[in-house]
């Protein structure tokens, strides 16, 4: 017997990683020393005195399966990279390098080369390098046509540039920057609300979405690095990712003791999709705001003073909208809503 009797294809894996070799060069930077190829990639550290590396990994989860029902691959890629990303930069560190995991049960070269533009669209965007990956094809392990993601993020920073938590303090400023919807997270609840419950379907077009439904569950995640580019001077003292958890879980993660946040009424307008969702699954607010990011994707806290100039900064570059949402207030590491 050969490895294809038992549903692994050699030569097809090997013809399809020099088929996406081209997306990678494309984002390789002036730190990488190796990129794809060899058994691992090299990457340089230059013009850091006191380097910090910071690392993330994360995956897509579920949103996969809106993919597979809209049979549209180009884009859970770029929320690959978002979800790995985001969470570098919260510390204050630039994305350097990236690697990815892509899994199937059989190799379909067309479906697995809009994964990985996808993934590298969201490394050009993220400004960082696609140094490597793997690809692994595993018969009866995944149902026919379906895959999984995960990827891996190296960030570096200066020491003394990393943003500290533990100076937070009372009457600090919470912005908040806009997600682009859902991003990626919640939708084993999305699933269960919109298709097993009401059978809705990716194609229908509804009204208050002012799109197909497909359309907006497959919004890619935004990519905040640019915004957090437009910072630089500013003291800016945390940052949260909105993810799974929502702001209830997440922004606690960034507050020393002492200190609670307190979000403002009406200080962002939720979108229609979370609104949506709440009425046709009868989902109280406060677990609306623990699974979802209700239109906040990413949060600053910064002093007071320059709030305004950092609203302005960011909503001076494309893509980006940001509101002051709250103010640290007295309490106990807790999220008060409004």
């Amino acid at each position: 017997m050969k490895y294809e009797d038992a549903g692994v294809n050699i030569s097809k894996a090997d013809a399809f990683v020099e088929k996406i070799k081209s997306l990678a060069q494309g984002t390789l930077n002036d730190f990488v020393l190796e990129g794809i190829g060899p058994f691992a990639s090299l990457v340089e550290l230059k013009g850091y005195k006191n380097p910090v590396l910071v690392s993330g990994t994360d995956g897509v989860g579920t949103k996969l399966k809106i993919a597979f029902m809209m049979n549209k691959h180009d884009t859970v890629g770029i929320d690959l990279v978002a979800m790995c990303v985001n969470d570098v930069i919260t510390t204050g560190a630039k994305p350097l390098f990236f690697l990815d995991y892509f899994a199937c049960g059989k190799l379909d070269e067309t479906i697995g080369v809009d994964v990985i533009k996808g993934i590298a669209q969201g490394c050009t965007m993220a400004k960082c390098a696609l140094v490597g990956g793997e690809t692994a094809e595993m018969p009866s392990f995944y149902p026919e046509g379906e895959y999984d993601l995960a990827g891996f993020c190296v960030g570096v920073a200066e020491k003394d540039e990393l943003f500290n938590p533990e100076t937070v303090s009372v009457g600090d400023a919470v912005i908040g920057l806009a997600s682009s919807g859902l991003h990626s997270n919640g939708y084993s609840l999305v699933r269960k609300i919109l298709f097993e419950q009401h059978h809705y379907n990716v194609s229908d077009d509804l009204p208050e979405l002012g799109k197909t439904l497909g359309e907006e569950l497959l919004t890619p995640t935004l990519i905040y690095v640019r915004a957090f580019e437009q910072l630089e001077g500013l003291p800016i003292k945390a940052a949260a990712h909105i993810t799974g958890g929502g702001l209830l879980e997440n922004l606690p993660r960034v507050l020393p003791e002492g200190t609670s946040v307190k979000l403002y009424k009406d200080s962002w307008t939720v979108p229609p999709i979370f609104t949506l969702l709440q009425k046709l699954g009868e989902v109280e607010m406060v677990e609306m705001y623990r699974t979802f990011n209700m239109g906040i994707g990413m949060v600053l806290i910064i002093p007071q003073q320059h709030a305004s100039e950092a609203v302005n900064r960011i909503n001076a570059a494309a893509d980006y909208k940001a509101q002051i949402i709250g103010e640290v207030v007295p309490g106990n590491r807790q999220v008060i809503l409004p």
